[in-house]
């Protein structure tokens, strides 16, 4: 694991608040895991060994209904861990993991975990409290799927995919609109249309590219009160 590897974990939800010497800890045996696209991670059902963090690519949460059918959890990237509610219980995956780009990702084997949680109480209240942290960010997006028009959330998906803070961007989409779609809680479709709409807000798609004339209007988009959004 390099230095840039080490230094993205320890910025995670998960690691940021704890001391540094609980942070070399955690990490003094995690591994650095390559996956193709398309590579399976892990299944939904299957009994959770380790928490995961991208450094590199996109990773698919997603679970499957028993008709078949798919509906995408999250789409996590670079800063981004996952697995850690139920690899610090030792319980199944409630989720399947698949990376959708080529990934690179650090692996923290979940029961060396918690035999340090057992061995440190004040490592299990640090985890206690990141896990907190990532509950309230599931908490706000569900209220993003709730309380914002599509428009609001491709404008929102857009904005933060942009480097530039204002002014004109260029943005490339990481993955294929489908998979947007279901990240956003949306049908195709239903992305069309809002892709459709923000033409109006200066932006123009091409393919997956979006071309972005002012990225700062964008986020004044997504912030705005969700009636006068859906008025539009």
């Amino acid at each position: 694991m390099n230095d840039t590897h080490l230094q993205i974990a320890r910025e995670t939800a998960l690691l940021s608040g704890i001391p540094t010497a609980m942070q070399q800890r955690i990490l003094a045996n995690a591994q650095t895991v390559r996956f193709e696209t398309g590579q399976t991670v892990f299944v939904q059902g299957e009994e959770a060994a380790a928490v995961y963090i991208v450094v590199d690519g996109w990773v698919k949460l997603y679970r499957l209904a028993p008709s078949g059918a798919e509906a995408v959890v999250s789409v996590l990237t670079r800063g981004r861990s996952f697995g850690e509610a139920v690899a610090l219980r030792g319980v199944p995956y409630p989720v399947s993991a698949e990376a959708i780009t080529d990934a690179v990702l650090i692996r923290i084997d979940g029961a060396r975990l918690r035999q340090q949680m057992q061995e440190d109480p004040q490592l299990a209240t640090a985890l206690l409290a990141a896990t907190f942290v990532h509950l309230q960010s599931l908490v706000a997006q569900v209220e993003q799927l709730k309380a914002r028009s599509g428009m609001q959330r491709v404008a929102e998906f857009l904005a933060d995919l942009a480097s530039c803070r204002t002014g004109a961007c260029t943005v490339l989409m990481p993955y294929n609109k489908a998979l947007i779609a279901g990240r956003l809680g949306m049908k195709p479709e239903s992305l069309s249309r809002a892709f459709g709409r923000l033409r109006s807000y200066g932006v123009r798609i091409e393919s997956n590219v979006a071309h972005i004339e002012d990225v700062e209007k964008l986020r004044e988009l997504a912030a705005e009160d969700p009636g006068k959004a859906w008025m539009k």
